[in-house]
C-alpha cells in the first residue's frame, strides 16, 4: 500500500473529514480492519490566512504549501492530497520542486462529472476557487464548462465558508441559501454542481442539492484510496 501525504489544516474541519472518509473507504476497499497509510502535514490556518487575506502575499502562501509538500516527501509519502480546493492553484508552481506527484482535486472531480455525461458545472467555493483559472481550465480538458456564481452569490458563499463552515458551524438558513443559489445557477444553464470547497459537503449533502452534485471531498478521498492500492508502477496520477 502506498503512503498518502496529506496537507491539512486548511481547515481542520475538512481535514478531519478527509482522514475519516479515507479510512472508511480504505477499510471497505481492502477489507478486514485495513486503514490507510497517511502522513499528515497540518498547516497553521492562521498563518495561511494572514498571508493570503491580510497581506495578500500569494508568494508567502505558496511557500507555506511548498514547505508542507517537502515535509511529506521527506516523510516517505508516495503522493500528495491537499484537503482544500483553492490551494490547488499552487500545484503547477510547486510540482517542479518535489519528486512526488499531487492528486489534483479538480482532475478527479472533472473526470467523475464527465463520466456522468454532464457538461456545465457550477463552481461554488471560496473566491480564490471561483475566480482562479484552474477549475475552468481543467474542466475544459475534460470537455466541460464552468458556470461561475454572480458577484452577490460569490460574496455569500465565500463569507459563509470563512465565517461559519471552517469554524465547524453549519446552519439551516445557510444551507437553504446555498440551495437557492444552486437553483439560480441551474436556471442560468448549469446542469450540475461541484461542491468546490471541502467544507461545503458538510453543510449540503449532494442528495439535498437542487442539481446533481459532486462532493469534491468524497471524490478526492475515493481517488486517494484507489491510488494507494495501486501496487504496480502504473499510476492513476499519470
Amino acid at each position: 500500500m502506498k503512503k498518502i501525504g496529506m496537507i491539512g489544516g486548511l481547515s481542520w474541519v475538512s481535514t478531519a473529514e478527509y482522514y475519516k472518509r479515507t479510512n472508511e473507504i480504505m477499510q471497505q476497499a481492502a477489507g478486514g480492519v485495513s486503514s490507510a497509510r497517511i502522513v499528515l502535514e497540518s498547516v497553521n490556518r492562521q498563518d495561511y490566512v494572514d498571508a493570503v487575506i491580510v497581506r495578500r502575499d500569494e508568494s508567502a502562501a505558496r511557500e507555506q504549501i511548498l514547505a508542507s509538500a517537502r515535509a511529506l516527501e521527506a516523510a516517505g509519502a508516495n503522493f500528495i492530497v491537499i484537503t482544500c480546493n483553492d490551494v490547488h492553484r499552487f500545484v503547477p508552481a510547486i510540482q517542479p520542486h518535489i519528486t512526488i506527484p499531487f492528486l489534483h482535486i479538480a482532475d478527479v472531480t472533472a473526470a467523475a462529472i464527465a463520466a456522468r455525461g454532464l457538461r456545465r458545472v457550477a463552481i461554488p467555493g471560496v473566491r480564490k476557487t471561483m475566480e482562479s483559472d484552474f477549475y475552468p481550465e481543467i474542466l475544459a480538458q475534460h470537455g466541460l464548462e464552468a458556470v461561475i456564481p454572480y458577484e452577490d452569490e460569490k460574496a455569500f458563499i465565500h463569507d459563509s465558508i470563512y465565517d461559519e463552515l471552517v469554524q465547524n458551524q453549519f446552519r439551516d438558513e445557510t444551507r437553504q441559501k446555498y440551495q437557492r443559489i444552486i437553483t439560480a445557477l441551474g436556471d442560468r444553464g448549469a446542469d450540475c454542481v461541484a461542491l468546490a470547497c471541502t467544507e461545503i459537503p458538510l453543510l449540503l449533502k449532494p442528495e439535498d442539492s437542487p442539481l446533481p452534485a459532486f462532493s469534491t471531498t468524497e471524490l478526492h478521498c475515493e481517488a486517494a484510496v484507489a491510488e494507494a492500492l495501486i501496487e504496480s508502477g502504473h499510476s492513476a496520477l499519470a
